[in-house]
């Protein structure tokens, strides 16, 4: 039977460094079972090591978590790569560090803890999650469709690294399955807005850097199961799939 899913699709980590030290797994799936949501997206900046330790926290609790990823192309712009299963990241995450140059300067950046399940600091990444890979966006959204995942542009309606605002146009035949909007906008606002890409799916998420903001921001998708295909069928409209606007 298809019913309604809450989701927020952008959650950072501690891993991330813009992100709050409490953003750690256990505390994320507290705050997202608090906000009454069913499906979260943990969307690193270009990592994702804490994703499974936030998948063994959400263990037997209702919430499913996609295993996700926030790539930044070397156009600066942010894509989020949505999966179901973790195995399917990895080809992604390996491509990312290959193209990801830099080292992290905690002092200036903050801090990129990977925490485990039981509230761990398993360690810290020295890499510089915080900037772009030299990937072109074209390459990571293939690369992401490549290994069974999702492809969305990242918060259209902020002006850095949004699409719109760091290319000012959406390349035509960029395959991207939806668009993001922050709750700053709303997606009613960003149809208003932008009838010129009505022929994309919108999605609404907290992109979540602090506890609090969790579920502030999210999508209502009327699903038959907590999964990446029948969210797909909701982007695309098929089968009694959507997304509520």
């Amino acid at each position: 039977m298809i019913r309604e899913f809450r989701c927020d699709f952008h959650v950072h980590t501690c891993l991330s460094p813009c992100a709050d030290l409490d953003m750690y797994p256990r505390a994320v799936v507290s705050m997202a079972l608090a906000r009454r949501l069913d499906i979260i997206a943990v969307c690193d900046h270009n990592a994702s090591e804490n994703v499974p330790y936030v998948i063994k926290c959400a263990v037997g609790t209702g919430l499913t978590v996609f295993p996700g990823m926030e790539v930044t192309s070397c156009e600066e712009v942010h894509v989020l790569a949505l999966f179901d299963k973790l195995e399917n990241l990895g080809p992604l995450q390996d491509l990312v560090y290959r193209h990801l140059p830099g080292t992290n300067d905690e002092n200036v950046f903050g801090c990129q803890a990977v925490v485990n399940e039981h509230d761990e600091v398993e360690g810290l990444s020295e890499r510089l999650l915080i900037g772009a890979t030299a990937l072109p966006l074209e390459r990571i959204v293939d690369a992401i469709h490549a290994a069974g995942g999702l492809a969305v542009a990242a918060h259209i309606n902020r002006e850095a690294f949004g699409i719109l605002g760091q290319l000012g146009f959406i390349p035509e035949g960029l395959p991207l399955d939806a668009l993001e909007v922050n709750r700053r906008m709303g997606l009613a606002e960003a149809r208003r807005r932008h009838p010129e890409l009505a022929r994309f799916a919108f999605i609404e998420s907290s992109d979540s850097h602090i506890i609090t903001d969790i579920g502030t921001g999210i999508t209502r998708a009327m699903l038959k199961e907590p999964t990446l295909a029948e969210l797909k069928l909701a982007f695309e409209k098929r089968d009694g799939r959507c997304i509520l606007e």
